[in-house]
């Protein structure tokens, strides 16, 4: 997914792989005052019920891949673009560019003292890793991963773990990563995320300056 052309003087890249938390960190930050941008949200606004990416989708790849209430039928094209290394290009095109220049424009309204671009394929798109002064990953095993996904959307282990594999490994992550987040406690949940976001969002301040 493409950055977008400026960016603040501080800023945070958020990425993790599928069910490890990234939404649920962003909005801790989000309490501590920090601007969140989140591509996810903004992708799902753009194919939502008569969505402006609809127009274009529905062109390239037809009727079939609405939903009665005129959003994206999100099971099938995950179906589609999983098989169809060109089916995901052309989705791509459509999307990125629309994402791009709505990430630009709510980077530009931000008013915290430094922006969290949450973005779940930041490593895989091989454009983000410069555009953003740290890259945080949220981190947890492969096992929990999957766990959670499969608790919150009902796909099967099997579909959990073919998305796993479009990601970079967690080992790639971790690599790439400026500053890590452990969301591997399932008992204490937020309990243990809080102190950890408070002690970056404290050092993201300090960088900010």
């Amino acid at each position: 997914m493409d950055a977008p052309t400026q960016q603040r003087a501080f800023s945070v890249g958020l990425t993790g792989g599928i069910g490890c938390g990234k939404s649920t960190v962003a909005d801790l930050f989000a309490e501590l005052g920090a601007s969140i941008v989140d591509t996810d949200v903004i992708a799902h606004g753009l194919t939502a019920p008569h969505g402006p990416a609809m127009p274009a989708i529905l062109a390239e790849f037809g009727p079939d891949f609405a939903t009665p209430e005129g959003a994206l039928d999100r099971a099938r094209m995950r179906a589609l673009v999983f098989s169809d290394a060109t089916a995901r290009a052309r989705l791509e095109a459509i999307l990125h560019p629309r994402i791009r220049d709505a990430t630009a424009a709510a980077a530009a309204i931000a008013t915290g003292p430094y922006v969290i671009y949450v973005v779940p394929l930041l490593i895989e798109s091989g454009t983000w890793r410069e555009r953003v002064s740290r890259v945080l990953a949220i981190d947890c095993s492969e096992d929990t991963q999957v766990r959670r996904v499969m608790q919150r959307s009902g796909l099967s282990a099997d579909a959990v773990r073919a998305i796993m594999a479009a990601q970079v490994t967690r080992q790639q992550r971790l690599a790439s990563a400026d500053d890590v987040i452990d969301n591997e406690d399932n008992e204490r949940g937020i309990e243990a995320l809080r102190p950890q976001v408070v002690r970056l969002h404290e050092r993201y301040l300090a960088l900010s300056v």
